[in-house]
């Protein structure tokens, strides 16, 4: 990553919702005309749920695209990877539970809370 790119990256992990530094990377930052496109990969941190059992890395779900607040007037997209693993033991592949994003929506809860109290309800449930 370029110095600008690491620029970017302390810039926007003061404005992102804190949780997702725990379990997820910024790989690629990406401003636009409109909009502000972070890149995410979840780290290779095996799910505690799991316990002892033996855990392979199996790459990434597709990307989930999560809408959170606007950045001077820029559009704030977080690109979101998610870690898939396999369970040696029983061949079944796995997944950690991540529940920043509001249900039934793709924007992060706290940027979802905020449009609820400005205008009464989300706007795709007008």
């Amino acid at each position: 990553m370029s110095s600008q790119q690491e620029h970017y990256k302390e810039l926007v992990k003061l404005l992102l919702p804190e949780e997702i530094f725990d379990y997820f990377e910024i790989t690629n930052i990406d401003v636009q005309d409109r909009s502000v496109l972070v890149f995410f990969d979840e780290r290779d941190i095996k799910p505690a749920a799991l316990g002892d059992q033996k855990l392979t890395s199996k790459g990434f779900h597709p990307e989930s695209i999560i809408q959170d607040y606007p950045i001077r007037n820029k559009a704030v997209f977080l690109h979101v990877r998610r870690r898939r693993w396999l369970v040696e033991s029983t061949k079944e592949v796995v997944s950690r539970d991540w529940d920043s994003v509001a249900e039934g929506t793709r924007y992060t809860k706290s940027f979802a809370d905020f449009l609820k109290a400005l205008f009464g309800q989300l706007p795709h449930q007008q």
